[in-house]
């Protein structure tokens, strides 16, 4: 089997796809526009070949190397790079080379944010309303039916990057007065905590893993008032929950890949569907997935594509959470990593520093804490989050 894994240097965890799949026998062929040289040793291992690119945002270039693997090793049977920034590029890669997955054709449901929300609604799911707005009239009609504040963001994108919440019309003047390179879709502003639904099933569709995290912030506030955040996943995931997110995988057909599906949870209990994202979580994010269940969802992605069967694990035995701290100029912590290690020593399983491009969502610095529950966590949280009041 030959597997086409674009960019497989970045994130630096994803590695351990290519590690995995290589121990399963499976050819990977990886293509990026990173030096070879420059890439893990561990990485270079795994890889049969490595075909480099001057700029991996030029079509030409990527369908030249997927035409070279063809003609060296035969036919391409996966092209995948788990990263949201090249779902589209991944899509018509194997539309052209007719490889299993994701099409170009099926790609506007998954990319635009405003068309998700008709595959929420086609399955009952309930969405917060909005509307694709490229003029300040269209906003001011569509804030005219469900007041202030809003949330306005590109309707293609990822994260928070240019994500707002106008609270009046001088903060509305103030959006449109910039100059909108993309199409924002505006929603009405939702008051409550983000639940993700998150996952992995075979190629037929079936679940084989279950995750639940819930964050303590949503991400725009993260990023745009420069917050430590931390996140956790559910022991059991909540009936409603697992409900939705089973039907909501069913209507996108999601096969043979992880998927990251984001909710609301108001203060009444209540779920609203936020976004789909049909590919691993980011961040740590897979690793709190291996922390939580002691397995190798890694390892399990790889057992899939070589077309063995797994059985899903609907329990997590612990709770993990991921606390992301940052250093920016003004910040400073009461209490210092060192002593958060010698403190909860018994329950630290990693820490490091977050590469750059990550830092504004999930900190300058990342740790990953693991008990039994939620709450023998609680006190190590707010310990390693504490910030001296400037």
């Amino acid at each position: 089997m030959n597997y086409v894994f674009i960019s497989p240097d970045f994130p630096s965890n994803f590695k351990y796809f290519a590690l995995r799949l290589a121990q399963q026998g499976i050819c990977v062929l990886g293509l990026g526009s990173e030096n070879y040289d420059f890439l893990e040793p561990e990485l270079k291992g795994a890889l049969t070949e490595y075909y480099r690119v001057e700029d991996m945002e030029d079509y030409d270039q990527v369908l030249k190397a997927c035409g070279y693997f063809t003609f060296k090793y035969g036919k391409i049977d996966r092209i995948e790079s788990h990263n949201e920034h090249w779902l589209y590029q991944d899509a018509c890669l194997r539309t052209d080379f007719n490889v299993f997955g994701f099409k170009e054709k099926d790609m506007g449901s998954i990319k635009y944010k405003s068309k998700m929300k008709e595959v929420f609604k086609k399955v009952g799911v309930p969405v917060a309303r909005g509307k694709v707005t490229r003029d300040i009239d269209e906003a001011k009609k569509f804030i005219d039916e469900v007041g202030y504040p809003v949330c306005v963001k590109p309707d293609i994108g990822v994260g928070a990057a240019n994500t707002f919440k106008l609270n009046n019309d001088e903060e509305l003047d103030w959006f449109f007065s910039n100059e909108l390179e993309v199409d924002y879709i505006m929603e009405e502003f939702i008051e409550g905590d983000i639940h993700t639904f998150d996952g992995l099933v075979d190629r037929n569709g079936k679940m084989v893993f279950m995750n639940s995290f819930i964050y303590d912030n949503g991400v725009m506030d993260i990023v745009n008032d420069n917050l430590d955040m931390y996140y956790y996943n559910q022991i059991e995931i909540p009936e409603d929950l697992k409900k939705y997110g089973l039907d909501i995988v069913k209507a996108f057909g999601v096969k043979e890949g992880f998927f990251h599906l984001e909710f609301f949870r108001t203060e009444e209990g209540k779920l609203i569907a936020l976004e789909a994202n049909l590919r691993p979580p980011g961040g740590l994010s897979m690793d709190l997935f291996n922390y939580s269940t002691d397995s190798d969802l890694y390892l399990a992605y790889a057992q899939l594509v070589s077309g063995d069967t797994l059985e899903l694990q609907e329990k997590a035995p612990y709770c993990c959470v991921y606390i992301g701290r940052k250093d920016d100029e003004g910040i400073k912590h009461v209490n210092s990593i060192e002593g958060a290690l010698i403190k909860y020593k018994d329950l630290f399983v990693y820490n490091g520093p977050i590469a750059s491009i990550f830092s504004a969502a999930i900190g300058n610095y990342g740790i990953i804490l693991r008990a039994n529950d939620r709450e023998a966590l609680e006190e190590a949280i707010q310990f390693i989050k504490l910030r001296e009041i400037s």
